[in-house]
């Protein structure tokens, strides 16, 4: 009866499924976000046969549509009792086309919908919950590559490529961590986020046609230790290099882009009012 729910987006492969493999066997109820039901079931199967009795549920949602994005934080919230801890883990990489410009269902460019908008609103959304079971953990996982946001041309039209996109969107979330855990201070919600491994064997990386130097394992220490790890209790507002406290790009540092990313942020994400 008293499981740690968490929640895990980008569940069906890679780090993600590693990671529900991984906490099912700490005894953590697991809540798993994909796109795909079958690949959900899937997850779910393996879970089982690794962790009999494990309390799996399944959520379904496109994070490259804000409209799903809210929708899932309503769904969550609806049904869900608690919520202890949420790893944004979903993640759109280079591509396996890095010059064709891909954009999301608001039109907004991919990278920077999946990886950046979408956790920040997702987290906005499950605030009430997450505020409700304090003290309560979010990991944002980032990555070591880290790009400077060009404010003129956030959306990259101009000289797009996608491990560019990928690694400015990265450095957006990284900034909106900090934003996020200077907010919600004294709350009993901490906020921090990590590159886990350098090059894990995942699909994004060899899409890309860079060649895995670890597998998946290696990111999974770091990233659960984020959210379980006692010594951490209260840590907040920090980024890791896998278990090692260290310094972002300089940009994450500078107040005036981060405020500008912020009201940026917030205008995108910002729900249209329901029909009267």
């Amino acid at each position: 009866m008293n499981r740690r729910i968490t929640l895990i987006t980008g569940a069906t492969q890679g780090l993600g499924r590693a990671l529900a493999l991984d906490l099912a066997e700490r005894g953590h109820t697991l809540l798993l976000h994909g796109r795909d039901q079958g690949r959900l079931d899937a997850v779910v199967a393996e879970v089982g046969d690794a962790s009999p009795g494990a309390d799996v549920r399944t959520y379904l949602a496109d994070l490259g549509d804000l409209d799903q994005v809210h929708a899932l934080a309503d769904r969550i919230r609806a049904a869900e009792p608690r919520l202890d801890g949420v790893i944004h883990n979903a993640v759109a990489g280079g591509g396996a086309e890095p010059l064709r410009r891909e954009v999301s269902a608001q039109g907004h460019e991919l990278r920077f919908a999946v990886n950046h908008l979408a956790p920040y609103a997702l987290t906005r959304g499950l605030l009430p919950l997450l505020t409700a079971s304090a003290p309560a953990r979010v990991v944002n996982v980032a990555s070591i590559g880290q790009e400077a946001i060009d404010f003129d041309d956030v959306m990259l039209e101009r000289g797009y490529e996608g491990l560019r996109a990928y690694c400015r969107s990265k450095l957006a979330l990284i900034m909106a961590t900090f934003e996020l855990a200077a907010e919600l201070e004294g709350s009993g919600v901490v906020v921090n986020t990590l590159h886990p491994a350098h090059l894990m064997d995942t699909n994004g990386v060899r899409e890309y046609g860079l060649t895995p130097a670890v597998g998946v394992d290696e990111g999974v220490r770091p990233t659960v230790r984020l959210l379980v790890d006692p010594a951490l209790e209260g840590v907040t507002g920090r980024y890791f290099d896998q278990f090692t406290d260290v310094r972002a790009h300089e940009q994450a540092y500078d107040g005036e882009a981060r405020a500008r990313l912020m009201e940026l942020t917030r205008s995108l994400v910002e729900r249209a009012p329901l029909p009267s």
